[in-house]
């Protein structure tokens, strides 16, 4: 298998994406307009997947995928000799959130048995037929209803499912990828620009993907008004009609437990100890001692996927607005994909 042409042909993709999205509705051709088709018919299949938050995902991956970016990632690693069947469960809560685990299979020289998510069954497909027929055919995938004949398997769900997956393929090497979230430590003297990079971490595909924060660590004195003042450009979040029902199926539920939370008619800030929040949720808690919130980060390190905050806290994170960017080397979960796939 001729990783070289793989390579190659990531970076053509990146250039056919970076195409799709900049050209102008009026000057789209026939083949174009599919495009467009293909993104419209993935929105009305799973309202979710807006055309827009589609595009955001395309954007991110066109950016990813650059000769450079590519090399800075597996210049780390060995690529096995030995090709193997590696079956791929696929989560579907945001675009193209799965895309990371076919292409480090297939660089890899292993074939990847894909399980598309049902929310998520029409971009990926396309973008791998592009990404093979720029690599000259060089590109080995299958997609499966039902994993069989295979050597190993990455599989992402929730925390429910992942019991059974884990029974399921007790007998094979494996990485069972179990619901996380990600949180947020504020030190107090934030800039309004970077609490607006935070709503983008907050709000970006409605908040459903792993990376998004749902709970957020403040100063005892800090001024939550501050907060609903930058999440504005936002705003527009509630005209989505699933949004919209959770936001109000929530907030009863809060007024009619005569519970306290503060609201600014499209998302509720709630004074809350748990991790996870309800979308159209944030949790908020206030902090005395940065030690209290490094304690709870320890207690819950296996539940949370990325923190956001600034540097001088000290704290492992990551750049307000930076938690749906990772690059290629950030694995979900921590775990080493691209390690786990050298050794099957």
């Amino acid at each position: 298998m001729n990783i070289e042409k793989q390579v190659l042909g990531l970076i053509a993709l990146s250039d056919y994406i970076r195409k799709k999205l900049i050209e102008k509705t009026e000057n789209h051709s026939e083949n174009d307009l599919e495009f467009e088709k293909l993104l419209k018919k993935s929105e009305i299949e799973n309202p979710w997947f807006t055309v827009n938050n589609q595009k955001i995902a395309l954007k991110q991956w066109a950016e990813l995928l650059t000769e450079e970016n590519i090399d800075h990632w597996l210049r780390n690693y060995s690529i096995s000799t030995i090709s193997k069947r590696v079956g791929l469960i696929l989560a579907g809560n945001i675009p193209l959130v799965g895309f990371h685990d076919i292409i480090s299979t297939i660089l890899s020289n292993h074939t990847a048995l894909i399980k598309l998510s049902s929310k998520d069954r029409y971009l990926i497909p396309h973008l791998l037929n592009k990404w093979n027929e720029f690599s000259g055919n060089q590109v080995r995938y299958e997609f499966v209803e039902k994993l069989e004949n295979f050597d190993a398997v990455i599989a992402t769900g929730s925390n429910n499912t992942a019991r059974y997956l884990e029974y399921y393929f007790k007998d094979y090497l494996s990485i069972i990828r179990k619901n996380r979230t990600s949180i947020a430590v504020l030190k107090g003297d934030e800039t309004n620009e970077e609490l607006q990079l935070l709503a983008k971490d907050i709000f970006q595909y409605f908040g459903l993907g792993c990376r998004n924060v749902t709970r957020i660590f403040i100063p005892e004195n800090f001024t939550i008004d501050r907060l609903f003042e930058n999440f504005l450009d936002f705003k527009d979040i509630i005209n989505h009609h699933k949004y919209a029902n959770n936001y109000d199926y929530n907030r009863a539920i809060y007024l009619l437990n005569q519970e306290k939370f503060w609201d600014n008619n499209f998302v509720m800030l709630k004074e809350d100890d748990k991790l996870f929040s309800p979308l159209s949720v944030i949790n908020i808690s206030r902090y005395s001692s940065l030690e209290s919130v490094t304690d709870f980060i320890l207690e819950n390190e296996a539940n949370i996927q990325c923190i956001v905050a600034k540097n001088e806290l000290g704290i492992d994170s990551i750049a307000f607005g930076e938690a749906q960017n990772p690059s290629l080397d950030t694995y979900a979960d921590n775990v080493d994909t691209m390690k786990f796939l050298e050794v099957i």
